[in-house]
């Protein structure tokens, strides 16, 4: 039904009237006459002559767009309102920053490192103050130029000389010409030298005595001065990287192949992977097609990977459709008249959209549940979703969704040393370390396996204590028997006092005793911790350098005991 109403729609425009025999004999004869010569060539609405030998279909305007319009060329030439307009030549980015009077105040909104107004602290370039611009108030940096946003076409963005100042060149043209002639000043300060000591009178009597081989010799010599004296005159005779000149033949050999490419075959050497044809140089598969590798993110994925991207599936879906209206009836093409073929897909897409629609409204108000359609997700609607979740009796998440963790502008989890950890993923006994091997030095070689044995095996002793247990003197039979003896007298004491104090009301009496104490030590840190929260962030101790170790049960109770919960309704009388 879709297909029969787009072509409905395209048999509806009103096409032109048929030519009758005599005149379309006589239009015949003109564009024979005009293809001759013999008669003036159509002039189109701009006034511009038409090629006589240009097709009808190029020229004349379709007649389902304006059947009164007279042939014209101008929709083949550039049109001005879509020309994209580029940077002129001359703008480039401003360098340095604003020529403006210093600033010897910190202005709201700059930076809080250097005070410039075209940047955030996160952004400076700056080395990080010890005490930012924001707090001082001085050396406060100038503002950066508000660069231009640049839109530069495919050989602008190619300039290696984009951005030059002209000027840079006479500098260089000024700093050779000085050394030109400051060559020139030695030369003339050595002749006058040679002319005062008399040389020069020694070297011509000598020279007229033996003018043949002298002569030659000379001329070569001074030949061979000027060419050290002018060897940075001549450096573009040398030859280029790249390419070879041979002096035989007196052609030039260019070395073509760009080292960086690879192989078409070399890309994957299994004899299983992709084809590739020799005679056209062709590999229409993917050669990482079994490596498990994305093809977009491969630099080659073979011919029929770009085959197949872009407008070429449109283009086939286009040539499908003009197949199925020529079956209909409808005397498209694509090559002959695409225009025509394009405006009747787009109508029939917007129909087959239509009629989609009216189909899917007539079965709602038949059969009815349009509010099943319009309906929120089942999550919101029974405030349950199936992800898992397991929390503690506290409230804390044990397994499941967690917190997702702060990112910084530093670098994070780069691992080095062979090390699969990062440094401080381990910490023991107050000292931080690496997860893998759990080395304790800094910059260290991840030792893996055997390293987690050594520092976790009780039994291995650092070599210094070895040694001094090694250098202690042994001791006697007696020695030894008396120290068993005693160590036996103690472990009896300690039973007698286990067994006279296991009364259960001294138990209970004494855990009384400890969580008493230990609500008042929680109560000092609470006061403590609201103490230093008044105080400025810069005025705080530090808490490195105080014990750490395990809290008691008493402590913990304590800190359960002592804690603000939000969702409690009583929560605001705890403090009367």
């Amino acid at each position: 039904r879709a297909m029969s109403a787009g072509t409905e729609g395209v048999v509806g425009l009103e096409e032109p009237k048929k030519m009758t025999r005599e005149d379309w004999r006589k239009k015949k004869e003109l564009e024979e006459q005009r293809k001759l010569g013999n008669a003036p060539a159509e002039v189109d609405e701009e006034g511009k002559d038409i090629n006589p030998h240009i097709p009808q279909y190029i020229s004349s305007v379709p007649w389902y767009i304006d059947p009164s319009k007279r042939p014209t060329l101008r929709h083949q030439r550039p049109q001005e309102e879509k020309q994209p307009q580029y940077t002129a030549i001359g703008d480039w980015y401003k360098r340095g920053v604003q020529e403006k009077p210093v600033t010897t105040k910190y202005r709201k909104g700059a930076c809080e490192n250097c005070g410039a107004m075209t940047h955030k602290k996160k952004d400076c370039l700056e080395r990080p103050r010890k005490v930012g611009a924001k707090f001082t108030g001085t050396d406060i940096a100038q503002d950066e130029h508000s660069q231009v946003q640049l839109s530069l076409d495919y050989d602008g963005k190619r300039d290696r000389w984009n951005g030059y100042d002209p000027e840079e060149h006479m500098r260089i043209v000024e700093e050779y010409s000085k050394v030109d002639l400051a060559k020139r000043t030695l030369k003339a300060q050595k002749l006058q030298e040679e002319l005062a000591s008399g040389k020069l009178v020694d070297q011509a009597s000598s020279s007229r005595k033996q003018w043949g081989e002298d002569e030659h010799n000379s001329q070569t010599e001074r030949e061979h001065n000027s060419e050290d004296e002018d060897e940075d005159k001549y450096a573009d005779d040398i030859d280029m990287p790249g390419q070879n000149f041979d002096s035989k033949r007196r052609i030039t050999v260019r070395n073509l192949r760009i080292r960086e490419d690879i192989a078409k075959y070399l890309r994957n050497l299994d004899p299983n992977s992709a084809y590739y044809d020799p005679k056209t140089r062709a590999m229409r598969e993917n050669p990482y097609a079994n490596t498990g590798m994305n093809p977009e993110e491969v630099g080659y994925a073979g011919d029929n990977f770009v085959r197949y991207t872009g407008d070429t599936i449109t283009m086939a879906q286009t040539q499908l459709f003009a197949w199925e209206a020529y079956e209909k009836g409808s005397e498209v093409h694509l090559q002959a008249d695409p225009t025509k073929l394009e405006l009747l897909h787009q109508s029939f897409k917007v129909k087959k959209e239509d009629f989609k629609n009216q189909q899917k409204e007539s079965i709602l108000e038949k059969y009815g549940g349009e509010e099943h359609l319009d309906a929120p997700p089942q999550e919101l609607l029974l405030a349950q979703t199936e992800d898992y979740m397991e929390y503690s009796r506290h409230g804390a998440v044990i397994k499941g969704q967690e917190k997702a963790v702060a990112r910084s502008k530093y670098e994070e989890d780069v691992l080095i040393n062979n090390h699969t950890c990062i440094w401080g993923s381990y910490w023991k006994e107050g000292r931080w370390g690496y997860k893998c091997c759990y080395s304790f030095i800094k910059q260290s070689y991840c030792t893996g396996e055997a390293g987690v044995q050594s520092n976790t095996n009780p039994a291995c002793v650092p070599f210094e204590e070895e040694m001094s247990q090694q250098q202690e003197e042994p001791k006697s039979l007696l020695e030894m028997h008396q120290e068993k003896m005693m160590k036996k007298k103690k472990k009896k004491k300690k039973h007698k006092k286990k067994d006279s104090d296991s009364s259960d009301e001294d138990d209970e009496a004494t855990k009384k005793e400890k969580l008493k104490r230990a609500l008042s030590a929680e109560e000092a840190r609470l006061k403590q911790v609201d103490e230093l929260l008044q105080l400025d962030e810069r005025k705080r101790p530090y808490n490195s350098l105080k014990e750490v170790r395990e809290p008691t049960e008493e402590e913990m109770e304590a800190f359960r005991m002592k804690r603000y919960r939000p969702d409690d309704p009583m929560a605001s009388f705890l403090g009367q």
